[in-house]
């Protein structure tokens, strides 16, 4: 098995490995590496789905700068998870509103932590 480390070319990396300029970015590396090993999908799969993504977006006019990767990461995986069927585009999007809602309410520097009520808005 490779690792996605050393073997995604583009990744934001230094001389120590992946650089991550904030805590989100190094939680969806975290995830994508968690469900590879899981046997969701290979890294083949992964590659070609973050591919299509950055395509995507650099059609759209992403300027493709470095700064948006980890956004490219984190929509591929999205997909991909749907695709896969461990979760639905209706879910992923659910979450997605209340992590909105939790982190609005939240007082700067603060942990967010999701709430039953963050799922009502």
């Amino acid at each position: 098995m490779s690792d996605p480390a050393t073997s995604l070319p583009d990744q934001p990396r230094d001389a120590s490995g992946p650089v991550f300029r904030e805590p989100w970015e190094a939680q969806a590396f975290a995830m994508a590496v968690a469900l590879q090993a899981r046997g969701l999908f290979t890294w083949s799969e992964w590659a070609q789905a973050l591919g299509e993504e950055i395509k995507r977006a650099q059609a759209a006019g992403d300027p493709d700068r470095g700064d948006t990767y980890y956004r490219h990461w984190l929509a591929a995986l999205e997909k991909l998870v749907a695709a896969k069927g461990a979760s639905s585009v209706d879910e992923l999007i659910r979450y997605q509103r209340a992590w909105d809602h939790a982190a609005d309410r939240t007082p700067h520097g603060q942990p967010i932590e999701l709430q039953a009520t963050d799922f009502e808005t």
